[in-house]
C-alpha cells in the first residue's frame, strides 16, 4: 500500500516536472531535415527543453542547454549482429529510422528516434578527430548504459555543487565524489555521454595544470560533473547549425526581410522604433 503511494506520488512529480511551460522556441528558422541528413554517429545532440526542469536546469548551468543524447545511427547501421539484437530489446520500432541514446528523467536511459525532437531547439556538437574504430567503441559503450535509471540524486547534487549559496557544505554527503568500480546503475544524460568518451580516451573538457618545469598535463574530469553545455564548450567539438533554406536564401540574396520597423522583447510585446523622444522608444504595441 505505501509503495504504491511512493511510486504514484514519484510518477505524478516527475510527470509534472517534465510538462512544457516555455513555448518559445526556435523550430522555424533551421532545417530540421537537413541536420538528420547529415548527422554521424557519436554526434552530440543538445537539446534546448521547455519543461520546468529544464529550466531548473538553465538556471544552474547558466545556459540555454538542458539535455544532451548521443547519436547512434539506426538499427540496421549496426553491424555487430549482437549488438543489434540487443538493442532491439530497447527499441522495436523501424530498423532505419535515425536513433539516439539518451537519459532522461522517469524514463532512464533508452533509444529514441530523434524525429521526436522535431519541433525543438537542437544544436550538435561532432567530435573533430574521433578515430572510426573509436568511434564504434563510444556507440558500444553507451549502448551498454541501456536500461540505467535516471539518477536524480547526481542531478541535485550537482545543482548543490553549482549554485553559488547554500547551507551545507556542497561537496558533504555528495554522490558525485564517490569513487565505484564498474558500470554506474544509475546515470544523467551528460555523464553518461562523457563516461563513454572517456573510455576511448577522447577529451572534452580536460582539468590543466602545469608540472615544475612548465610541461602541461591533463587530467580526466569526473564524469558526473559535466553537464550538456560543457560539449558546446568544448575546443575538441564542432557546433554545427543548420539554418533553414528560407533564412539561408535571404541571407546570400541580401534580402533579409524585417516584419516592419520594431524590435520585439518578448513574444508578445513589439516595441517600434519609428519614433524616439528623450526617455527612448515611445510607442509600444501590443
Amino acid at each position: 500500500m505505501f509503495s504504491r503511494l511512493k511510486n504514484w506520488v514519484w510518477e505524478s512529480v516527475v510527470e509534472w516536472l517534465n510538462t512544457d511551460v516555455d513555448k518559445h522556441h526556435l523550430k522555424d528558422i533551421y532545417d530540421f531535415d537537413a541536420l538528420i541528413a547529415d548527422l554521424k554517429p557519436a554526434d552530440v545532440v543538445l537539446f534546448e527543453g521547455r519543461s520546468r526542469v529544464s529550466q531548473v536546469i538553465k538556471i544552474v548551468t547558466l545556459s540555454p542547454w538542458t539535455h544532451a543524447a548521443l547519436y547512434i545511427d539506426s538499427l540496421n547501421s549496426l553491424e555487430d549482429d549482437a549488438l543489434r539484437e540487443y538493442v532491439e530489446g530497447f527499441y522495436q520500432g523501424d530498423p532505419d529510422e535515425p536513433l539516439i541514446i539518451e537519459s532522461l528523467l522517469g524514463h532512464g536511459t533508452i533509444v529514441n528516434p530523434i524525429s521526436m525532437y522535431r519541433n525543438e531547439h537542437i544544436r550538435i556538437c561532432r567530435p573533430l578527430s574521433l578515430q572510426d574504430d573509436d568511434r564504434k567503441r563510444l556507440i558500444r559503450s553507451a549502448l551498454g548504459h541501456l536500461g540505467l535509471d535516471y539518477d536524480v540524486r547526481q542531478l541535485l547534487d550537482l545543482a548543490r555543487l553549482m549554485f553559488p549559496y547554500g547551507i551545507l557544505p556542497r561537496k558533504w554527503r555528495s554522490s558525485l565524489f564517490r569513487h565505484n568500480v564498474g558500470k554506474p546503475t544509475q546515470i544523467v544524460c551528460s555523464s553518461m555521454i562523457a563516461r563513454c568518451f572517456q573510455k576511448v580516451n577522447y577529451p572534452i573538457v580536460p582539468i590543466i595544470q602545469k608540472d615544475r618545469f612548465n610541461n602541461l598535463r591533463f587530467y580526466k574530469r569526473n564524469f558526473r560533473l559535466f553537464v550538456p553545455s560543457d560539449f558546446d564548450y568544448s575546443p575538441f567539438f564542432e557546433v554545427i547549425k543548420y539554418p533553414s533554406y528560407q533564412v539561408v536564401r535571404q541571407i546570400i540574396s541580401d534580402e533579409f526581410l524585417w516584419y516592419e520597423d520594431s524590435v520585439q522583447n518578448i513574444e508578445n510585446e513589439v516595441v517600434a522604433i519609428d519614433s524616439f523622444s528623450s526617455q527612448g522608444l515611445v510607442e509600444v504595441r501590443r
